[in-house]
């Protein structure tokens, strides 16, 4: 069991809120003071803006901290050093700590980063079985997917397990804008944020040749592609079934699309990026170091990653399988992969996005 360094006795292996911010608060103020690493990321230059480090000054580094790992390779303070320096962790393990505190319903927060892929296959499976048997309410008419679950079904359950996590995503924004200072925002501060998290500028470790996640003497753009082919694929897939909702609805054009439509010039891609990218992060995490990040929420992160790609490369065979006898057993695991994306987005680490987002908006703002 590892030692609390201020009072040389155990640690809780689940420690307390108030105890990850004051060990990130310690080391924060050691970075304060070397220096070292101001060019790596935007989380060092915000650390120099200040001198003091208010509970809520550390959720917004720590949000703002995408792990790249390359202030610990270069830092001469880790271990064995007294000072034990492993910033990439504490701002780790504060970040999910505040992702679970922000969480609406609190009481679903935890379970998900703790048990991710026990729950995220249950929900699949469970989910997919119901699909299946709803097939058994087999519409009168329709084409392609309507011809084995009414569009007016999906449309039920899908439109409020959409909706109702979005709205618990901004109630957990609202509270952590409310932590971290936020100030009304700006066009100027948005398109700050975004051009930031367009191009994952914070993954490139400072310098052009990336950062040192697999590998600490070893500089690599590797998981800034796989990310932005996951963001890219994702946004991606989110316009396809919106410009498919378009044409349905405004201009009386249902499903099935045909390959040069736009849903499925959009969704193709889309999907693909999602699955590749999501493969080649679960390959990352698979040889980056643990303690290098929250250990005990490596399950959940990586549960995370492959029900992306999950969800991608379900809609790409459902796609492909299209006029087949596959489609009615390709079609409820699909479903249920995408019901359980929406569902648990709120709880898993997809919330990260939207609080990151949130914490460049932030700092955008602490720079004008």
């Amino acid at each position: 069991m590892p030692l609390d360094h201020a009072t040389q006795t155990p640690a809780s292996d689940t420690p307390a809120a108030d105890t990850l911010t004051d060990e990130a608060r310690r080391q924060i103020e050691i970075c304060n003071a070397c220096r070292y690493c101001e060019g790596y990321c935007s989380v060092f230059p915000a650390i120099t803006r200040q001198r003091a480090f208010a509970d809520g000054d550390i959720t917004q580094l720590a949000n703002l901290c995408h792990n790249c790992r390359g202030c610990y390779y270069a830092c001469q303070y880790t271990e064995p050093h007294e000072f034990a320096i492993n910033l990439p962790k504490a701002l780790a393990e504060a970040r999910a700590e505040s992702w679970e505190r922000f969480a609406w319903p609190g009481f679903l927060a935890g379970p998900f980063h703790r048990s991710g892929v026990a729950i995220a296959v249950a929900l699949i499976v469970g989910l997919a079985a119901l699909f299946w048997a709803a097939q058994a309410l087999k519409p009168d008419g329709g084409e392609g997917f309507y011809a084995i679950l009414s569009h007016t079904m999906m449309i039920t359950i899908f439109t409020p397990a959409f909706l109702l996590p979005l709205l618990a995503i901004f109630v957990g924004l609202r509270a952590y804008w409310k932590e971290v200072g936020g100030e009304p925002v700006s066009l100027a501060h948005l398109k700050a944020a975004f051009v930031d998290a367009a191009k994952l500028k914070n993954l490139s470790g400072g310098a052009a040749e990336g950062c040192n996640f697999e590998k600490g003497d070893r500089f690599t753009n590797v998981r800034r592609w796989h990310h932005q082919a996951v963001m890219y694929g994702f946004l991606l897939c989110f316009a396809s079934t919106g410009s498919a909702t378009l044409m349905h609805y405004l201009f009386d054009m249902p499903a099935p699309y045909g390959l040069f439509s736009l849903p499925k010039l959009l969704g193709i891609p889309g999907g693909l990026l999602l699955t590749l990218g999501g493969l080649g992060m679960a390959v990352l995490k698979t040889r980056g170091e643990k303690d290098l990040g929250a250990p005990a929420l490596w399950g959940g992160e990586m549960a995370f990653v492959l029900l992306l790609s999950f969800t991608g490369g379900s809609g790409l065979a459902l796609y492909a399988a299209t006029g087949t006898a596959a489609v009615p057993v390709l079609l409820p695991l699909h479903l249920g992969a995408v019901l359980t994306f929406f569902l648990l987005t709120p709880y898993s680490k997809m919330v990260h996005g939207f609080f990151r987002l949130a914490a460049l908006v932030r700092d955008a703002q602490q720079k004008s």
